[in-house]
Formats: structure tokens, C-alpha cells, sequence
């Protein structure tokens, strides 16, 4: 597998530009890259046997699914409380991601509820656990931008 930061500009303007409209017509997106079609016949199918490209998708309306409530919650531990931390946010379904970051917080939990009810009880339920110093949340309003590369996304 290659990874992102091994590829040229062009494959990643390609591979930009597949993310925002797969089914863009090769003719379209060779000459927004100023490139031969052939050549991004070529490179597209490099990309798909490399592993790059793992696939094509639909994507629905953002209301059509998932009409859900989405959530970003920073989090503060007490320090070597990491692991338990961890092992109760893997029992939660509602938690759809949960990353490490370095900054304010030690880790963001991403949550998808579907009441706003639920939403108080999992933070309430976040903020009860031992080792839980603070926690931050932001409740996702609108998706101004979204590729489909994101946490819930799929």
C-alpha cells in the first residue's frame, strides 16, 4: 500500500478531485490536471491496483440514513487513566471513532445519537467515568464540506 504522502501533486490533485465527484468524466479531469486522458486512464488504474483507491460509493443525503445527531467531544484524563478510559468508550456504540490527539485534550470522541435526550445521558455517562477530569463538547450544526473521508462517513 502507498501512502498519501509518498505520491506526487498530481496523483493527489487526481485523487482530490475523484473524492469530490467519482464519476467525473476522465475527459473532464484530464483537463482540469492538464494531463492526456490516457495518462489518467493510466494513473487511475495504478492507484485502484496499488490499493489507493480501494473503491467507488454512493453517497446519500446527509438526512436520508442518518438523520442523527453528531457530536465532538474533547476529553481530559487523569494521567495513566488512558486504558480503562478506552476499554468503556469501546462498550459505548454511540462512540463511532475515539483518537488519542495531542493539545488540549488526550483524546475526541466522535458520537452519533439520535436524540437529543441520548446525547445528555452518553456525556453524563462520559463524565461519570473514573479518570475523567473535563470534557468539551460540539454538537455538528451543518456539514459544509464533506468528501466522505470523515469519521462517519460509510
Amino acid at each position: 500500500m502507498i501512502r498519501m504522502d509518498l505520491l506526487d501533486d498530481i496523483d493527489r490533485h487526481l485523487i482530490s478531485l475523484l473524492q469530490m465527484d467519482a464519476r467525473a468524466p476522465v475527459s473532464e479531469i484530464s483537463r482540469r490536471l492538464d494531463l492526456a486522458r490516457t495518462t489518467v486512464i493510466a494513473r487511475i488504474e495504478r492507484l485502484e491496483k496499488s490499493g489507493v483507491i480501494a473503491g467507488y460509493t454512493i453517497k446519500l443525503g446527509q438526512d436520508v440514513v442518518d438523520p442523527s445527531l453528531h457530536a465532538y467531544v474533547g476529553i481530559t484524563l487523569q494521567p495513566k487513566s488512558g486504558r480503562d478510559v478506552v476499554k468503556r468508550f469501546a462498550r459505548m456504540p454511540e462512540v463511532h471513532m475515539l483518537c488519542a490527539v495531542s493539545g488540549e485534550f488526550d483524546y475526541v470522541a466522535w458520537l452519533r445519537v439520535t436524540t437529543p435526550d441520548q446525547l445528555d445521558r452518553i456525556l453524563d455517562e462520559i463524565g461519570e467515568m473514573d479518570g475523567v477530569i473535563k470534557t468539551t463538547t460540539s454538537i455538528v450544526l451543518a456539514r459544509k464540506i464533506d468528501r466522505g473521508d470523515t469519521p462517519d462517513a460509510a
